[in-house]
């Protein structure tokens, strides 16, 4: 009887990935473009997560694709099972690979630009809402009768705070 394992190639040993940090400035994705110009190196995200991938084969691996210390092989590897084993892999579905430093800055320049825009777009909101808060001016006289705007409140007077002290009122 056959085993899905005599068939293998064993990729899920011949590369170990590691999550990094997402890439929020020009920095961040710098240093991830270094990774990049090592050899057998790839950067990945999947699920929104960030991974730098090492392609290096595991010591331990055989010529005929068998684990060498199979009985006292990692926990991580024992997670590895005939359903979930990268042999199913073809597509792995990343929503980005990255395999050249040339391609993260390219992705990057296009996402530091958006991010700049969103920026600018928020900043533009925030100056929107400040301009568009009432102003109010209050004048020496008015201050000196207890008003504002010119506003009046019942009996002729301003509204006052618990010291006795004269507060605006706004006409809306």
């Amino acid at each position: 009887m056959s085993c899905l394992c005599d068939q293998c190639a064993a990729l899920c040993c011949r590369y170990f990935a590691l999550p990094i940090e997402t890439p929020t400035t020009r920095k961040d994705f710098d240093d991830i473009r270094w990774y990049l110009c090592h050899e057998n190196v790839a950067v990945f995200i999947e699920e929104k997560t960030w991974y730098v991938a090492v392609m290096n084969k595991c010591k331990h691996l055989q010529k005929d694709n068998r684990c060498g210390i199979y009985e006292t092989r990692p926990k991580i590897c024992r997670g590895y099972s005939t359903e979930n084993c990268d042999y199913h892999g073809g597509d792995y579905g990343f929503e980005k690979l990255f395999t050249s430093a040339e391609q993260l800055w390219e992705y990057a320049q296009e996402q530091l630009k958006n991010a700049r825009l969103k920026k600018k777009k928020k900043q533009g909101r925030k100056a929107a809402t400040a301009r568009r808060k009432p102003r109010l001016r209050i004048t020496a006289e008015a201050l000196a009768n207890g008003r504002a705007n010119g506003a009046s409140s019942h009996n002729g007077q301003a509204g006052r705070n618990g010291n006795g002290i004269a507060l605006p009122i706004l006409n809306r």
